[in-house]
């Protein structure tokens, strides 16, 4: 190996701590590939060869050859040598040694932990708060690599969404989102069915992202992130699967079942329907409704008699394109990422939606009592002081606040001493932070069910602002 090939990279220590993605510059920059280093891109089914090179043209890319073309992300390259498809660059090309960029990119971290060890404090400890707190860098580097590792020798590691969400710390995908498909795009690993796509005590798989994927409209080639690499591209609002019936196997009947089983059925779990399945083939349903409209055209009438067709989405189709279906149908059969049936009702979304209502009244009551306290106590001179200090946002009035000024000005020493409450500031801004968490889900719409206590927190410091508020 080089001296080059052996020295701490520079770039390693940053990325870490930005928690981007990984670039053909930070390669560069590390010295573990070089200016010119040739690249090769096999595709051995179809016969085909691909010449490029790596180059430090635009802080770092691939220049095609011969064409000259350059990218910065490798998988954008790889699709412009092809000429279609989707590609995961980072296995495509290779270098002279045979080893991938990917392989490159792994040497990367591992430098990057040993860097930040001693550097990074260690996420979780002893102490109350051990099963919220984040994994350090170094933990959450060593279990990503294993599972990479568990991924290429074929037995994926498998866990719950919520546990996944676990090892940043955090209980809904809301804040986190990004962070985890930075990282396990940077080991090269996807979850199977995506996290963001199901509930979250649905099961996942960490596998490795595929060389090479059939050509999807999801994917846009031509839209780069900050780290150079595609991702892809669709609404962000909430899947079929987030709801978590969707996603469970659901009860079903055989086609040869008699009507005296399905009703049994349909009577133990309180259902108002139930699928008709034969192994995995979806061949209808049996409602209360077909089966007695069955009976009244025939009293020796059997279950094929009463099976009416039963409309079929999956599991990561937007689930506000469903609605009017559901509305009509009053339930859908949702195709799961393994082939498994779950079901989804309108009482399922009216419960999910349903339970907002309250956290959103809570909140809006919240926002106009800090909002009044600050009107009532501060000057708006004091208060842009701490929220607009260069004057860009232009602040001429108290309701242009948002939440995050709420929080600014009640966190501020001079302003917290000026009110005169006796209370812990710095207590009372945790906490007004952690709300800050919540109301963005919730101006959000993030599906993802709130935390436990969150009502509770709201609750509490509504109390405070009535109870001080003329203090």
């Amino acid at each position: 190996m080089s001296e080059a090939t052996e020295r701490t990279p520079s770039s390693a220590h940053p990325y870490l701590l930005d928690g981007r993605r990984v670039r053909i510059a930070d390669l560069l920059a590390s010295g573990l590939i070089c200016d010119r280093a040739p690249l090769t891109f096999r595709r051995k089914k179809k016969g085909e060869l691909h010449q490029a090179e790596v180059t430090s043209e635009h802080g770092g890319a691939i220049r095609l050859l011969p064409s000259g073309q350059t990218y910065r992300s490798p998988s954008t390259a790889a699709v412009a040598a092809v000429g279609y498809g989707s590609f995961d660059g980072w296995t495509a090309w290779s270098l002279d040694d045979g080893r991938d960029l990917d392989a490159v990119r792994q040497q990367l971290l591992d430098q990057a932990v040993s860097v930040t060890a001693s550097s990074v404090p260690e996420g979780r400890t002893g102490d109350a708060d051990q099963a919220t707190a984040p994994l350090s860098e170094r933990e959450l580097h060593l279990r990503l690599r294993a599972a990479r590792q568990a991924a290429v020798e074929k037995r994926p590691q498998s866990l719950p969404v919520r546990e996944l969400l676990g090892w940043w710390g955090e209980q809904g995908r809301g804040t986190v989102r990004d962070k985890i498909e930075t990282a396990l795009a940077n080991h090269g690993l996807v979850t199977v069915p995506p996290f963001t796509q199901v509930n979250l005590d649905a099961t996942v798989q960490l596998q490795r992202a595929a060389t090479e994927q059939e050509p999807s409209n999801a994917i846009s080639h031509g839209d780069e992130l900050d780290g150079g690499e595609e991702r892809l591209v669709r609404d962000p609002g909430p899947t079929v699967g987030t709801i978590t019936s969707s996603m469970g196997e659901v009860v079903s009947v055989s086609p040869h079942s008699t009507i005296d089983h399905a009703v049994t059925l349909l009577l133990l779990n309180d259902f108002s329907q139930l699928p008709v399945m034969a192994g995995r083939q979806l061949k209808g349903a049996v409602t209360w409704k077909s089966i007695a409209q069955a009976r009244h055209r025939s009293g020796d009438c059997v279950l094929t008699d009463a099976i009416v067709d039963a409309r079929e989405v999956r599991f990561d189709h937007d689930l506000v394109d469903v609605l009017p279906v559901l509305a009509d149908t009053d339930f859908l059969l949702v195709r799961g990422a393994q082939g498994e049936i779950g079901i989804l009702t309108m009482a399922d979304v009216a419960l999910a939606y349903g339970t907002q209502a309250t956290p959103f009244l809570l909140v809006g009551e919240l926002d106009r009592r800090l909002r009044a306290v600050i009107t009532d106590r501060f000057n708006l001179s004091d208060v842009t002081a701490v929220c607009d200090r260069d004057g860009s946002r232009s602040l001429t009035s108290f309701d242009q606040l948002t939440f995050g000024d709420y929080l600014a000005v009640l966190g501020n020493p001079d302003r917290w001493e000026e009110l005169g409450w006796p209370l812990d500031r710095a207590a009372f801004a945790r906490r007004l932070d952690e709300i800050r968490k919540i109301r963005n889900d919730l101006m959000h719409f993030n599906p993802d069910p709130l935390p436990h206590n969150a009502l509770a927190q709201v609750r509490g410091v509504i109390a405070i602002l009535r109870q001080y508020a003329d203090y």
